[in-house]
């Protein structure tokens, strides 16, 4: 009898180091879960087969025999980079609209999106806003500066007759050529060396595009697209979008042997 006390005793005592032991590797084991910050994912944003990430997109590349040099995008604002968002033109898919307000350019695509592209748009009293239609497409066009450009800028003259096409070249890696009525209006949606002056108004009225930008709209648009110019994208500028041409034209014409599209 004098025995049990000293058993339940030693029992007692193994009990509370268990219970001990179990406690603390709880609390251990807490310790870890609780430090532990587990981050949700993030959801990716709308993407499209042909588009990689803005490295590849915007890097060197051999097009058509010439050498176009990588846009150094880490000095970019990253809004300008080619993405695909949500529509806000409310336009038909194909549609082109341009936002001056923001520097925009956007292409409609089916189920509510569009790709937009960051634009450089015309300097002061170079500015227009109206609608046409992309008619015709050149790839690597030769640049004819047009009298009225060569009158302002004398240094001109001897291209007169044509710049050959190639990286430095005003129109770039690609032009679409703007139409209204049946007649080309002399303005272009075309690429620029000059990847700086994206977003900003530079040019003498017609939408400069990054020339990797370009040869990628160059390639979705393949048949006439309806193209819209306007102030902004609030519902009165798409109201009150009439032509209002005060930019000068960028070159002389439609090559000769440029696509027209059917």
């Amino acid at each position: 009898m004098s025995d049990i006390p000293l058993f339940f005793e030693r029992l007692n005592r193994r009990a509370f180091l268990g219970a001990s032991a179990l406690g603390a590797a709880s609390v251990a084991l807490s310790a870890c879960t609780t430090t532990e910050v587990v981050t949700p994912p993030v959801a990716a944003p709308p993407s499209d087969p042909a588009f990689g990430d803005v490295a590849s997109m915007y890097a060197a590349r051999v097009d058509e025999g010439y050498q176009l040099p990588a846009i150094p995008v880490a000095k970019m604002d990253p809004k300008f980079v080619r993405q695909i968002v949500s529509d806000p033109t409310g336009e038909k898919p194909g549609t082109i609209v341009v936002d001056v307000s923001e520097h925009f350019l956007y292409l409609v695509r089916d189920g509510g999106k569009a790709i937009r592209y960051g634009v450089s748009l015309g300097k002061a009293g170079f500015g227009w806003t109206g609608s046409a239609v992309v008619q015709a497409r050149k790839k690597w066009p030769v640049w004819t500066p047009p009298p009225e450009m060569i009158q302002r800028r004398p240094e001109l003259a001897k291209y007169k007759d044509g710049m050959p096409p190639g990286p430095q070249s005003p129109l770039g890696a690609r032009a679409l050529y703007l139409f209204r009525d049946g007649k080309d209006t002399m303005y272009r949606l075309h690429g620029t060396p000059e990847w700086d002056s994206i977003g900003k108004n530079a040019s003498s009225g017609c939408v400069r595009f990054m020339n990797q930008d370009i040869i990628d709209l160059y390639g979705r648009v393949n048949g006439p697209a309806p193209v819209f110019v306007r102030a902004n994208l609030s519902a009165a500028a798409k109201i009150t979008a009439v032509s209002n041409r005060t930019a000068e034209p960028i070159d002389a014409g439609v090559p000769k042997d440029a696509e027209m599209l059917q």
